[in-house]
């Protein structure tokens, strides 16, 4: 009997999932928090977060914008691969998806996880999810591989930069009668505050969060002529005792206006793939009312959704471990990521306040 492994045959998309209508916000963030040291109080105040949007996250029709983005760039390239999609909280639910792969006849999957960071909550927990939807299905459960994580990937960098520069565009001209020469300095004078979801600090210690969130802003700064940036942290929600990475983005945009002036600023959720939630409230709304009472110009950078550059990205991704590449492209320091993650990758024991 063989033990060569069978072709790729399928692609499938991996996200968090979200409610699409009031009834499933409840039931969808319980299924986020089971097992989690998160105060109630915290849950309910989410759920009043979807409420305002009409109980529908954006991301699942983000996703299936997405999957159409992906359909297309697989069509146009040659990559002959059915494409699925399967959520970690929401439908459509892992094990469905897997039932339904398992019924087709696939046999052996890439997957793109819609989180561009290295952390328990952005890679491990999908892989264990997916080892837990495999066993539920049972005997004939396709083989699920994940592609490399792409943070410093030309073709995310890529559509982060040009993200940024329209931002930074937007913004109103503070000085100059030529165009150009008053773009050019405001450009290199712009602030740029980067975010990402803040974890644990317990999280953080053992992956690599910060060290590409950092490369990935450096990255773009560079390739945007931006001298003035920094990394910030949103939509913490664990217990007041427990240490979560810092500094928040409303206690830095606060802080900067106080003690420096600020009076233009360009936010880049760069944690973020798509407009979701934790985007279109704590920066959209909270992040932007900061900013308002403070009279600071306000401009946020939109999300790689379904960029050119990063739809080219996951088709490449997916390519490369087809065999089809024989390099890897990464820029900056870090190089390409692994392929295979090592056995205590990303582990996490959440400590006890």
């Amino acid at each position: 009997m063989s033990d060569e492994l069978p072709p790729y045959d399928s692609f499938l998309l991996v996200s968090f999932g979200g409610p699409e209508g009031p009834d499933e916000v409840m039931p969808f963030l319980e299924n986020v928090l089971r097992g989690k040291r998160v105060p109630r109080e915290r849950m309910l105040e989410v759920a009043e977060h979807y409420k305002q949007f009409g109980g529908v996250s954006p991301i699942n029709g983000q996703n299936r914008e997405l999957l159409t983005a992906i359909e297309q760039e697989f069509k146009n390239t040659g990559v002959d691969l059915p494409i699925y999609w399967g959520n970690r909280n929401w439908d459509p639910m892992l094990p469905d998806t897997l039932r339904q792969m398992r019924d087709d006849g696939c046999q052996r999957t890439l997957a793109f996880f819609t989180s561009m960071f290295s952390c328990y909550s952005g890679c491990r927990q999908y892989r264990e999810d997916i080892a837990k939807a495999q066993a539920e299905v049972g005997e004939g459960a396709p083989i699920v591989e994940k592609v490399r994580m792409g943070f410093n990937h030309p073709g995310f960098i890529g559509s982060v930069s040009e993200a940024v520069r329209e931002a930074m565009q937007s913004l109103p001209s503070t000085s100059g009668n030529d165009q150009q020469t008053s773009a050019t300095k405001q450009d290199s004078d712009t602030t740029v505050l980067f975010t990402a979801h803040s974890i644990p600090l317990s999280m953080s210690e053992n992956c690599d969060y910060v060290k590409q969130l950092n490369e990935s802003c450096r990255l773009v700064a560079e390739a945007c002529g931006v001298k003035h940036w920094q990394l910030v942290y949103q939509s913490r929600s664990g217990p007041p005792q427990q240490p979560w990475l810092e500094p928040d983005i409303c206690d830095t945009i606060a802080k900067m206006h106080d003690e420096e002036g600020l009076s233009s600023l360009v936010v880049c959720p760069i944690g973020f793939i798509s407009d979701h939630m934790e985007v279109m409230f704590d920066l959209d709304e909270e992040a932007a009312q900061a900013c308002g009472e403070r009279g600071i110009a306000f401009a946020r950078a939109a999300t790689a959704g379904t960029a050119t550059s990063f739809v080219g990205m996951i088709r490449e991704l997916v390519e490369e471990r087809m065999g089809r590449h024989d390099t890897k492209s990464a820029l900056g320091q870090l190089g390409p990521w692994h392929d295979v993650c090592p056995t205590d990758c990303c582990l996490y024991t959440p400590r006890r306040p």
